[in-house]
């Protein structure tokens, strides 16, 4: 059976789709991938330009994707939630109505900690960087 995972950022325009298409590249059909955001601003809109540059430079292409809002029935849809940031952990858990997800830290198998939003830090290489080691040490784990 193939895993379910959804990664979940702020607004779902760099971190969570570019997880998104990194653990995809990694697992390929062995899991089922998805991103989300825990606010609203970006629905519909495509990840942010600066992000698609420096992910097209990894061999990621985020063209497609589209920002929508993490809901309640994900909890129900997916085995694995992971949260960029503590923030976005903590507004997760807040939201979860007892699904059988399970939700973890996106760096967890790093040693936790957050992927820094390059949104705001501008530094899209260095989450880019986190988020490529952590598909990878998620693919060996799965």
């Amino acid at each position: 059976m193939a895993h379910r995972i959804l990664c979940v950022c702020l607004g779902n325009i760099c971190r969570s789709p570019t997880a998104e298409a990194a653990l995809r590249a990694e697992l390929g059909d062995r899991a089922v991938i998805d991103s989300a955001g825990t606010g609203d601003w970006h629905l519909g809109k495509p990840p942010y330009a600066p992000m698609q540059t420096a992910a097209r430079a990894r061999g990621l292409d985020l063209s497609a994707l589209r920002a929508r809002q993490v809901s309640r029935a994900d909890f129900h849809r997916f085995d694995l939630i992971l949260a960029m940031d503590a923030e976005n952990h903590a507004d997760l858990a807040a939201l979860d109505p007892g699904g059988a997800a399970r939700l973890a830290f996106y760096l967890e198998p790093l040693g936790g900690g957050d992927v820094p939003d390059p949104y705001f830090t501008r530094d899209f290489d260095g989450a880019l960087d986190l988020i490529m080691q952590g598909a990878r040490l998620w693919a060996s784990r799965l």
